[in-house]
């Protein structure tokens, strides 16, 4: 018998209805039973300062462990002026922090922008991207994910449009067989 695996869902917009949350759920509702899927919480992160290094400071502690505990990190988020959002950059900084005590080293990381734009969050892909090399995480490179005009996928219910459906599957398989689960 095989232990679970464990991925860490960061979605990188705070708001209540954001279209990235609808993506992250059909995604997160399409991955096999085997894999335990579980939302780190980055609403309630004090902003980092690296003055905090040597203080305790609960929710840090409690995203790190929770972040450090998982197989891999799933990101789904959207673009703001043209990169990360500031929630998302925060959380990537926290979890790097104190000095060589990144949890993002060697971490298997896979990520989804969505946009209502033409050009699907690609920019903050890029610059997750780069701040996850430079930290030395494991990037799932094959299939890159960049929904534009996003919410022409979407209805009341979730993801409607079988085309996306269709894409998001092709990248949970790819996610799959990224962290090592054969689903056995």
């Amino acid at each position: 018998m095989t232990a679970s695996t464990n991925i860490a869902l960061i979605i990188g917009s705070l708001r209540k209805e954001s279209i990235n949350r609808k993506f992250a759920e059909y995604i997160v509702s399409q991955i096999p039973d085997s894999i335990t899927v579980s939302e780190v919480d980055i609403a309630d992160l004090p902003l980092y300062n690296q003055d905090y290094d040597n203080t305790t400071i609960e929710s840090y502690e409690r995203v790190r462990a929770q972040l450090k505990a998982a197989d891999a990190v799933l990101i789904v988020t959207p673009e703001h002026n043209r990169t990360m959002p500031a929630a998302l950059k925060n959380v990537v900084d926290i979890a790097s922090r104190p000095f060589k005590e990144s949890v993002w080293t060697g971490k298997k990381v896979a990520l989804v922008t969505a946009s209502p734009g033409s050009f699907g969050g690609i920019n903050s892909g890029l610059d997750v991207r780069k701040s996850m090399q430079m930290l030395s995480a494991q990037m799932m490179i094959n299939l890159e994910i960049n929904l534009s005009r996003a919410t022409e996928s979407l209805d009341e219910q979730g993801v409607s449009s079988e085309r996306t459906q269709k894409y998001l599957q092709r990248f949970v398989d790819e996610l799959v067989e990224f962290v090592g689960n054969t689903g056995a």
